[in-house]
């Protein structure tokens, strides 16, 4: 088993290319079955979500090739609608593959989606937006099969904005016959890059940005060449390991305008943010300044960003609040915190950080990605060596996390345990 080793006290200075998205990719593989023919995805993150979806890609039928950051996908030999349940089990993103199956052999198959465990993910939203569009759905146990003869075009409404819903419901309305209209549709900068991807495919959509999508269903499709963007929560957890250790960087890839929610949690640090159109440009002097940060869907603070927050709040100069909207187990990274001097408490929704630098260091163990990038921050501002278990969790959606961080001055290693 891999671990993590860090001795912390170092400031970050640097520049670097922020990884493809991981949020914005998966879709995007997804979508590809749309298509019967050949596409092409630049800027691929080598992470192991993306290795699993590459998995099953391929044990559907469709052929695949990675080479370094780029991946082409063969669909024609599309041929199973049944997704492995080894594979599926393993991530949450394989339940986005209903849609595509749906569209192409009008049947799907899936088990119930795993990945971290932090909370509840209901599919609900998925499914009924489907059954809207014309298709049969039968769940058995933590087994989900799909059936439609052809999906038809149908006038969507989303109680809450669910980003995997409204991607489900958006591929499956390019394939659908008519017109389909998605209102209450989430406005994640993963949505805007999955509705580019499905135009330069030759779909037509409207509205894209905003919560009220227009899709013409049922236009032809061709092959394709599409570049995915720097991943923003990658990019915010450097930042916030900015903010925790202080320094100057420099990031490169990602698009400002896909960081609304980070830019107001890292004003309210300290940290002094300059950016253009594809550079982000950081400094922070002193300790981190504390937070009153509450998650919520995008253009709020994003969820995957509060375990990262959390460790910054844990060595701030005073009392912050951050309160969890979307996934009510986010907050058992704080159990870990306080194994290294963190003050945290958790009442009901809401944690409440009184900051106290620095923190100690010692052993300390991932349970989902984005807790497990948390303790890495926290490891960076630690005055003793620290050691973080559970690499296979952060390997997930970090594609070197130490390599990044090194370059940048830390001092942290992965190491076999």
């Amino acid at each position: 088993m891999s671990v993590i080793r860090i001795q912390g006290m170092r400031s970050l200075q640097g520049e670097m290319e922020i990884q493809g998205s991981k949020n914005a990719v998966l879709p995007v593989m997804a979508a590809a079955l749309l298509h019967e023919g050949r596409i092409v995805i630049k800027n691929i993150p080598r992470i192991q979500d993306v290795f699993c979806m590459i998995e099953i890609l391929e044990a559907l039928g469709c052929g695949c090739r990675l080479e370094g950051h780029e991946l082409a996908i063969d669909t024609r030999g599309l041929c199973k609608s049944q997704v492995p349940d080894e594979a599926g089990g393993r991530m949450r993103s394989s339940i986005m593959l209903l849609g595509p199956l749906l569209g192409r052999l009008h049947q799907a198959e899936t088990c119930y989606p795993g990945g971290c465990v932090i909370g509840r993910r209901p599919i609900d939203l998925h499914l009924a937006a489907l059954q809207q569009m014309g298709a049969e759905i039968c769940s058995e146990g933590e087994t989900i099969q799909a059936f439609a003869g052809n999906l038809q075009g149908a006038k969507l409404s989303l109680p809450f904005p669910s980003v995997g819903a409204t991607e489900n419901a958006l591929m499956a309305a390019v394939a659908a016959r008519g017109i389909t209209c998605i209102r209450g549709a989430a406005r994640e900068p993963e949505i805007e890059v999955l509705c580019r991807f499905c135009e330069s495919m030759g779909a037509r959509i409207e509205g894209i940005g905003s919560s009220f999508l227009t899709v013409y269903g049922g236009r032809k499709l061709h092959d394709c060449e599409f570049t995915v963007p720097g991943d923003r929560i990658v990019a915010g957890t450097y930042l916030g390991a900015l903010a925790a250790t202080g320094g100057e960087l420099c990031l490169r890839g990602v698009p400002a305008t896909h960081m609304a929610g980070t830019w107001e949690a890292l004003r309210q640090t300290g940290c002094v943010c300059e950016f253009g159109p594809d550079r982000i440009c950081a400094r922070m002097d002193g300790r981190p300044q504390p937070v009153n940060l509450s998650t919520g869907p995008y253009p709020e603070f994003p969820t995957d960003l509060q375990s990262v927050m959390l460790a910054v709040a844990s060595v701030a100069e005073g009392y912050s609040q951050i309160q969890e909207n979307i996934f009510e187990e986010r907050f058992a990274t704080a159990e870990e915190l306080k194994k290294i001097g963190a003050h945290i408490t958790i009442e009901g929704g809401s944690a409440y950080v009184m900051g106290s630098y620095p923190l100690a260091g010692g052993e300390l163990w991932a349970s989902d990605l984005r807790g497990g990038a948390a303790l890495v921050v926290a490891g960076l501002a630690s005055e003793n060596e620290s050691r973080i278990h559970g690499y296979s969790y952060i390997s997930r959606g970090y594609e070197d996390i130490c390599g990044d961080l090194t370059a940048l001055g830390a001092r942290i290693a992965l190491e076999e345990d």
